[in-house]
């Protein structure tokens, strides 16, 4: 259970000052992202000098497709620093302080990234840098101060969430209440070498920054492990530093050595630094259930601002595609189950070891609606987001309608795909509803190396070649919305008088501004269909913790509510992606870990199920 902190307009003031005193030092004037934990901007600060101009680098073949090779003009660095920032806070808890380095060594398609790592598999968050992405329904958006639910919920990313190094957590009493990107070095981009160091200013920078707001160092990133591999928290170090430590008061440097700067749909400098919400709070958009909610009062829920869960249990709104849509009962029933399996579970990136896993759980129907959603107290935020990306994913490829929708997008580019993925699999008839994709097989066939990390082998049908690709180019999730995010960028730049709407990907629409794949697509796993007598009817999702664990809690959350009411249940064996094998090499469904729960020696949870 998180403590019940904020930061304060004076804890923004001391890291910006901080963070000023050693870019001053380090010759490198900066800008200063500060937000909260449900990622709030703060406060925005630029020293005079800074370069805020923006390029995302290039493929490494040259070929640039989707965001590749993207150069935009200042101030456009302070989105992607907003994007740096809401990684941090939002990948962070109270058992594990990640960075954006961190981030960037799990997205990429080699973990770790390297170049004497090829042929090792992919990050465990792989494509996770396309979550909470500007056209997101699910994020919730600043409208202006004296709005009353500016500040409530979780916010979206102008570039999603991001991999360029040089934004770190902020924790208070042993709590995630921010975190303080930098920019400055004209860049938005990544680290392709695991074992070097970048000596990058903007992370010195930042490091500083955080001085009195660090992470207890036994839950940082590296000491957490993945597959017998140490995480990176940063290249940077304390020795780095050039500053004495002591920092300016910040009046004495807001209007001389630079000012609060604002930056369109996100900040207003008009009225400067903002306390943060406290994480929990009503204010917040997150906090644990009411008794009249859920009886269990370890369950949280994502709120409205005004006492209103946002996501309540209901029944399923697909009945024109649906002959028996989901109930409301199912989907409470499955949603607790779930939340029961990953109370029992062992966490894998969480210190001390032996802690539970902390997830968000969702079940959505075949339309892509949202019927519920739970989570632990200190799940991580990002999986607000990406969880429902999960649940669309895999109830989109498992539906009768997945083809169609794919060839009616307006892109050309998103329509190759679906030839792409019929020819991979040798099946003219793939994506009508014949086989039940988790998102784990959904992963698998997006990966630039088919089967995942054995080099020298073509791409999934869904990616794009390894010779093109980098985490800004992904392949069909990237190509999606691309769109989504360039029209965004030129609002918040002011080329365009109006946003994006609340919807992603421009699919064919089930309503009025709702499409099947809403907030995008999503590709590591933790996401199974939902079927009923053979006929899907919707999809659960988990994620927070490992990605075997996600698969877990979704897959025996279905299977045990499947036991308590009959009826419904993961898809039959014989529909299941791990029939298919593509090239010669079986399709996973889901893998769950060996001996997972804390407590019992269960061994082998999900065999036979």
């Amino acid at each position: 259970m998180p403590a019940f902190t904020n930061l304060t307009v004076s804890d923004i003031e001391k890291v910006i000052s901080q963070g000023v005193a050693e870019a001053q030092a380090q010759g490198q004037p900066s800008g200063f992202v500060v937000i909260d934990r449900v990622g709030n901007v703060l406060a925005v600060f630029v020293m005079n000098g800074a370069n805020l101009t923006l390029r995302i680098p290039p493929a490494p073949n040259g070929q640039n497709t989707d965001l590749q090779n993207l150069q935009l003009p200042a101030p456009a660095a302070l989105a992607g620093g907003i994007s740096k920032a809401l990684t941090s806070s939002y990948f962070s808890s109270v058992g594990g302080a990640f960075s954006s380095r961190t981030a960037n060594d799990i997205v990429q398609e080699t973990f770790p990234p390297s170049r004497l790592t090829r042929g090792l598999e992919s990050g465990p968050l792989f494509s996770v840098q396309f979550s909470q992405l500007p056209c997101s329904d699910v994020s919730r958006r600043f409208i202006g101060y004296g709005q009353p639910d500016s500040f409530i919920g979780t916010k979206r990313g102008p570039l999603g969430v991001g991999a360029d190094p040089g934004a770190f957590p902020l924790y208070k009493n042993g709590a995630v209440v921010g975190s303080v990107a930098v920019v400055g070095d004209g860049v938005y981009g990544l680290d392709t070498e695991y074992g070097d160091n970048d000596n990058s200013k903007e992370e010195i920078i930042a490091l500083a920054a955080t001085r009195g707001f660090e992470p207890n160092p036994i839950i940082r990133a590296d000491r957490i492990s993945i597959d017998g591999t140490l995480l990176r928290w940063s290249d940077a170090t304390p020795n780095d530093f050039k500053s004495s430590g002591t920092a300016p008061a910040f009046a004495s440097i807001n209007g001389s050595v630079g000012n609060l700067v604002s930056v369109r749909g996100y900040y207003d400098a008009a009225f400067g630094i903002q306390p943060g919400t406290v994480y929990g709070s009503e204010a917040s958009g997150i906090r644990p259930s009411k008794t009249s909610e859920y009886s269990d009062s370890d369950i949280w829920v994502v709120s409205d601002g005004f006492g209103n869960n946002r996501y309540p249990p209901r029944a399923g709104t697909d009945a024109a595609a649906v002959s028996q849509p989901l109930s409301e009962t199912e989907v409470r029933t499955i949603l607790v189950e779930a939340f029961d399996i990953q109370r029992r579970a062992r966490a894998q990136v969480r210190r001390p070891v032996d802690n539970r896993a902390q997830n968000t759980i969702v079940v959505v129907d075949t339309f892509g609606e949202i019927l519920g959603l739970v989570r632990g107290p200190d799940a991580l935020v990002d999986a607000i987001d990406a969880v429902p990306q999960k649940a669309r994913t895999t109830v989109f490829f498992s539906n009768p309608a997945a083809a169609g929708d794919l060839q009616a997008n307006p892109n050309p580019a998103v329509q190759q795909y679906v030839g792409a993925f019929r020819n991979f699999l040798g099946d003219p008839t793939a994506l009508t509803g014949k086989t039940a994709f988790s998102v784990r097989a959904v992963g698998n066939l997006a990966r630039p190396f088919y089967p995942d990390g054995q080099v020298g082998t073509e791409p999934g049908p869904l990616s794009i070649p390894a010779e093109r690709f980098n985490i800004f180019s992904t392949g069909l999730q990237s190509t999606l919305i691309t769109p989504d995010i360039v029209a965004h960028v030129g609002f918040v730049l002011g080329a365009s008088p109006t946003d994006v709407p609340q919807t992603c990907t421009r699919s064919p629409e089930v309503r009025p501004g709702f499409n099947r794949i809403n907030n995008g697509l999503t590709l590591f796993a933790g996401g199974v269909p939902i079927y009923r007598g053979g006929q899907l009817i919707g999809a659960v999702a988990s994620s927070g913790d490992g990605d075997d664990q996600s698969d877990m809690i979704a897959f025996l959350g279905l299977d045990n509510a499947s036991k308590k009411l009959g009826g419904i249940g993961n898809a039959a064996l014989n529909i299941r992606s791990d029939q298919l094998k593509p090239k010669g090499q079986q399709l996973t469904f889901i893998a769950c870990p060996f001996a997972p729960f804390i407590g019992t020696n269960d061994q082998n949870v999900c065999q036979g199920k």
